[in-house]
């Protein structure tokens, strides 16, 4: 019974279903024109497609019909196997917890989609393929890798000429929509050509035939299969990373309920439209008529920089509601539409000083728009960008989008990059103590390092000389250095410090001899610093008088000979203490600070005993 009431149900639905099927179909507006004919079955899933009389189903349409937008027509298409990697799963659950990332690419990428999936399923690509943006530049056609690639596919400059992707300062093509999908899956196209494999034919991409090529080979060579997983102990880690990306985000969008994804809706059509034009026009002028905000119209042609010029092969593209408007306030527009225009070198060499006179306008603004680096010139069949002016107002000259080219020369008479206005000062103060200085090397206190030293010696005030150094002065907070204006009428000075008179001879009481030490082969000893000639007073014992004891003209100790009678008594005079040091004057008026003479070293006592 039960089974009875089921069928019947079913029965019933269907037929309902079919009822309303011609309806919903006319409803629908937003399918192609194309979506109802013969290429249906490239929008089903494989299930339908291998079937030929479920086509004619009515059911079979109403599923289609909510299941053709641009997911469901990339779900339909896959045709890059499942890859045997853990990396798969890592990648899978890093995108699953960034949800908002991924719904902030994918609806970028509702600016894109339509166009690539086209261009995918007219090639008989498989429209994973349409996802590898996702990867390369997270559909940023403004995207820039350290390696030098640009755009949505990430061409390098070398990969981009190969594939007619110009380069120059009026265009780069390798940021161009249609370009560079077309460049891109032609040599992706290419890779599975010479590879025979997908995931072989995408590591190329990424890291370059002839590197997958050496890699094979390695692989062969170790008894390895000639696959993804056979080569990955050879890659990089990028290149290691960047097969199961895709195929991490291919399963998301495949299943995104069960990764708790939710995708922009995002309608089967396009999103864009080619306008022709024939006249130059300013990237912010073309913006401003299309009624689109500038961040946006860079977003369909960022390919451009500054100004878009003429011709019969230059397009720019535009929303299907903004071409309209675009057409009809070009017409009316009554100013100039371009305010730049080329300039090519026909000397050897012309430097931008030179041209900027010559066209009556800044250098600056010259190298700001071409990006030409400081002490370099320009050689002969150069173009560049330049400012339009009265002297020089004409468009730009045909063929020169795709055949610019600049080529630089060390220039003859550099002129050096602008720098920040100095200060007007005279000189700069360190107050900080010299790394020569040690704590046990000065005798006396030194002066409290602030402000005020520096200024009183600069005829300055503390308050006129705090807002120079910018800091605050106190007791507490000492600045490192101060900058000071120097006066008129500073003294410069002088350096009170003279040299030693070491030719004073002292006397050997052993021997009754005098003994010279100025002729020491120390050369040290005759640096030291003046010596105070302290005498010494002993005190007198009971009964005798008080006898004052000779001047000691040496530091050095006197030792008796051996087996006199002295020799009982070891005779230690003691040192003299220094009364005066040697004065480090530092240059422009830097502080004094004591710098004590050496001791005289071991070694070289040892020489003056035995002479």
């Amino acid at each position: 019974m039960k089974a009875f009431f089921k069928k019947l149900l079913t029965v019933a639905c269907t037929s309902c279903l079919c009822a309303l099927a011609p309806e919903l179909a006319a409803r629908d507006i937003s399918l192609p024109k194309y979506s109802w004919d013969s290429k249906l079955g490239s929008f089903h899933t494989n299930t339908y497609a291998d079937n030929a009389g479920i086509q004619n189903d009515p059911l079979t349409e109403i599923l289609s019909v909510s299941a053709v937008d641009v997911w469901g027509r990339i779900r339909s298409g896959f045709g890059i196997p499942a890859l045997d990697n853990n990396l798969v799963n890592v990648h899978e659950r890093y995108y699953a917890k960034r949800g908002e990332y991924f719904q902030r690419t994918t609806k970028r990428a509702e600016r894109y989609l339509f166009h690539i999936v086209q261009e995918c399923e007219r090639r008989g690509m498989p429209t994973e393929l349409a996802l590898l943006p996702f990867i390369e530049s997270s559909f940023n056609p403004h995207a820039h890798s350290p390696a030098k690639a640009e755009g949505l596919w990430q061409f390098i400059p070398s990969t981009g000429k190969q594939y007619s992707l110009s380069q120059n300062t009026f265009q780069d093509k390798r940021r161009d929509i249609i370009a560079s999908t077309d460049a891109a899956l032609t040599y992706l196209q290419r890779l599975y050509d010479m590879f025979g494999d997908w995931h072989l034919a995408l590591s190329s991409y990424n890291w370059g035939e002839g590197n997958v090529m050496r890699a094979t080979r390695k692989a062969e060579a170790a008894g390895r299969e000639i696959s993804f997983n056979g080569i990955f102990p050879y890659m990089p880690a990028e290149t290691r990373n960047y097969v199961p990306k895709l195929l991490a985000v291919k399963n998301l969008v495949a299943r995104p309920n069960l990764y708790g994804i939710h995708l922009p809706d995002i309608e089967n059509q396009p999103y864009f439209v080619k306008i022709g034009k024939t006249k130059d026009i300013d990237v912010a002028v073309a913006a401003k008529l299309a009624e689109m905000p500038l961040d946006d119209f860079k977003a369909l042609n960022p390919q451009y920089r500054y100004v878009i010029p003429g011709g019969n092969s230059v397009h720019i593209l535009l929303p299907k509601d903004k071409a309209r408007r675009f057409q009809r306030n070009l017409l009316g527009w009554s100013r100039p539409l371009s305010s730049w225009t080329s300039y090519q070198v026909t000397d050897a060499r012309e430097r931008i000083e030179d041209i900027a006179q010559k066209l009556g306008v800044s250098p600056d603004a010259i190298r700001q728009a071409n990006n030409i680096p400081y002490r370099k010139a320009l050689k002969f069949g150069s173009t560049i960008l330049v400012p339009r002016t009265a002297s020089f107002n004409k468009d730009i000259a045909p063929g020169v989008l795709d055949n610019a080219y600049i080529a630089y020369a060390a220039d003859y008479k550099p002129t050096p990059p602008p720098v920040e206005e100095q200060p007007s000062v005279d000189e700069t103060v360190d107050l900080r103590p010299s790394s020569r200085m040690k704590p046990v090397d000065i005798l006396k206190e030194q002066p409290k390092y602030n402000v005020e030293s520096p200024a009183r010696r600069a005829s300055w005030t503390s308050a006129a000389a705090a807002p120079k150094s910018n800091a605050a002065f106190t007791a507490t907070k000492k600045p490192d250095v101060v900058v000071v204006r120097k006066a008129d009428n500073r003294k410069k000075q002088e350096n009170t410090w003279k040299k030693p008179d070491n030719t004073q001879k002292g006397t050997d009481k052993r021997k009754g001899h005098e003994k010279d030490y100025s002729r020491s082969t120390d050369t040290r000893h005759s640096r030291h610093d003046t010596r105070a000639t302290n005498k010494v007073e002993s005190k007198p014992m009971k009964g005798h008088q008080s006898v004052k004891a000779a001047p000691q003209k040496s530091d050095h100790r006197t030792v008796p000979q051996k087996g006199s009678a002295d020799n009982r008594h070891k005779a230690a005079a003691p040192q003299a203490k220094q009364s005066a040091v040697k004065m480090v004057t530092y240059a422009k008026g830097g502080h004094s600070a004591p710098a004590p003479a050496k001791a005289p070293a071991k070694k070289d006592v040892a020489k003056n005993r035995k002479r």
